[in-house]
């Protein structure tokens, strides 16, 4: 009776060791389709605030994104090629930095 106990008790530990963080939304099927999903993975691969984003093609029927990020408090910043079927980057290169446009 008491490991049965122990054993119904073990989940209920667990679940409350937990740290209750937020999981990582698994990416949905299919190629890059929107201008906000490619900036998310520029500024995931870069850490800096994406600016623009715009379709180009690329090696293939879906493309890919030319995304431009400004990078804070550093004189360079990162112009991204995003594969729209593996949801990755293709290349990165430095850039000047883009200015940040102001907000209203």
């Amino acid at each position: 009776m008491k490991r049965l106990t122990a054993l119904l008790l073990v989940p209920s530990i667990l679940l409350v060791a937990s740290d209750g963080a937020p999981k990582k939304p698994s990416r949905r099927g299919g190629p890059v389709g929107s201008t906000r999903e490619a900036k998310a993975i520029a500024e995931q691969e870069t850490g800096g605030k994406a600016l623009s984003a715009r379709r180009i093609p690329l090696n293939g029927a879906s493309g890919g994104w030319e995304v431009d990020v400004h990078m804070p408090r550093e004189s360079q910043g990162w112009r991204c090629i995003i594969d729209a079927d593996t949801h990755s980057v293709h290349t990165k290169d430095r850039i000047p930095n883009p200015p940040l446009k102001p907000r209203r």
